[in-house]
């Protein structure tokens, strides 16, 4: 399945989960990211979104929905598919669109993101969702031409404060702007009543994972409700 950016149509209001583990944790296997995101499509999830270049592998082999792959690397700064060369990796292994970071920062590889978007689309049949922490991010990713904005990266990067939920704020900023990509909602969407908030705020779709594929977390949330 080859992914056009008119087929993003069908991501419309739905949901894509994150199905992702730390390194360390016991679920930190491509075997089980396969199988965790085979059971988030049974749970009506539109598209997957997944990091590393097995995961994608196995996810791929596991779902047959839109697959979204990143490969991080390192753990601040520009880490989340900070080059041309993992982007390609990314795109080679099998992902339908490759999740870069999509800020205005300096990337370890000297190029512009323009020049990685660029190197995506010319090099590979992905499509390509930036990773933003700001407004101005957003404006600059679409100015860059990539497929899809997203608000990864809202409250990490310095620019914005980091809400407790989602930033609906800038999601709404980005949406009423009209900006003519669609726009993911992602970070800290822990609830179903803040993934409908998101979309009532103008997201096109909403991201979760930690809230549906981290048992750690969860756990903790509930331990900590009963400790208090």
């Amino acid at each position: 399945m080859i992914l056009t950016p008119d087929g993003l149509e069908a991501l419309r209001s739905q949901l894509i989960v994150s199905c992702q583990a730390y390194p360390g944790e016991p679920m930190r296997d491509p075997r089980t990211t396969g199988q965790v995101a085979a059971s988030a499509v049974i749970g009506g999830a539109a598209a997957v979104r997944v990091q590393g270049l097995a995961d994608v592998q196995f996810a791929r082999a596991a779902v047959e929905v839109p697959v979204i792959g990143l490969w991080k690397d390192g753990h601040d700064g520009v880490f989340i598919t900070p080059t041309l060369r993992h982007a390609l990796a990314v795109a080679n292994a099998g992902a339908h669109l490759v999740a870069i970071d999509g800020t205005r920062r300096p990337r370890p590889d000297g190029l512009s993101l323009k020049q990685t978007v660029d190197g995506i689309h010319a090099e590979s049949q992905a499509l390509v969702m930036a990773d933003c922490g700001s407004f101005a991010d957003a404006v600059a990713a679409v100015e860059a031409g990539v497929d899809l904005i997203g608000t990864t990266l809202a409250g990490y990067t310095g620019e914005r404060p980091k809400t407790e939920g989602p930033d609906l704020e800038l999601i709404a900023e980005i949406a009423g702007a009209g900006l003519g990509k669609p726009l993911i909602a992602e970070g800290r969407i822990h609830t179903p009543a803040q993934a409908r908030q998101a979309l009532d705020a103008g997201a096109f779709a909403v991201v979760v994972g930690t809230a549906i594929t981290h048992p750690a977390s969860i756990t903790g949330w509930f331990k900590d409700a009963l400790d208090a």
